[in-house]
């Protein structure tokens, strides 16, 4: 390398290093508004799709918890001689997907309030203007990406999915494994086809009773409605800082 050459590259290192901060480049890539309404649009449909994708992954659990389930009340009720508390093995495995989608949901969820983020404060504007249009949402979006958090509370995760999905398959094993002890079991007493094993049917009634009670609570209990608004809410409005 030559002496005029080895000058040439100190010389483009020392223009590298008084550069703009790369860290910036977000701010240069769309200092107007209509470059500003490309970059989100582009946004808008990546998060789109982030959120049909976590969709399908719930979905995909929710069939699988109904096929488990299909099979359970199969083979219950095809073998006369198979006790009843398989039912309840059925029960508990509907409470593994649950546990299992609320992770899912609470990831979908977080795309999701991005999208609606967006819809509610830029495209709304598109069509309709506001009078007070101001900068918080994009604040707040910028924050969010900056360090992701899930905006809806296992609490409210495991709720709404109780109520929606799994609240209605366990009703249904509920009501088969009733059935299987009383009207499948004519020549045994109820409460001894309710046992397992050592343990004496009263005691196994008593607990899926208080199981479906304490679901129950948490399925309809008030709670603070941490998702954003959607097609099912009647208040509709702005994006405020909670």
């Amino acid at each position: 390398m030559t002496e005029s050459e080895s000058e040439s590259e100190s010389a483009g290192l020392d223009d590298a290093s008084e550069r703009p901060d790369a860290s910036a480049i977000g701010e240069r890539a769309a200092p107007e508004d209509s470059r500003a309404a490309v970059v989100i649009s582009e946004f808008y449909r990546v998060e789109s799709r982030q959120m049909a994708s976590g969709q399908t992954r719930i979905d995909q659990t929710t069939n699988w918890a109904v096929t488990v389930m299909a099979a359970f009340l199969t083979v219950v009720f095809s073998q006369p001689n198979l006790a009843a508390y398989i039912l309840l093995i059925g029960i508990l495995s509907m409470c593994g997907f649950l546990l299992f989608e609320v992770r899912r949901y609470r990831t979908y969820d977080a795309s999701r309030s991005r999208v609606r983020l967006l819809e509610q404060n830029f495209f709304a504007d598109v069509f309709a203007p506001p009078t007070d249009s101001g900068a918080e949402w994009r604040e707040h979006l910028a924050a969010d990406l900056r360090a992701p958090t899930l905006k809806m509370s296992f609490r409210e995760a495991l709720s709404r999915r109780l109520r929606r999905v799994y609240g209605p398959l366990m009703t249904v094993l509920g009501l088969a494994w009733l059935l299987r002890i009383t009207m499948f079991t004519p020549q045994t007493r109820w409460v001894d086809a309710a046992a397992i094993s050592s343990v004496p049917g009263e005691a196994v009634v008593a607990a899926v009773a208080l199981f479906y009670v304490g679901a129950a609570a948490v399925a309809y209990w008030p709670t603070r409605r941490e998702a954003r608004k959607d097609f099912h809410d009647t208040e509709v409005g702005k994006w405020e800082d909670p």
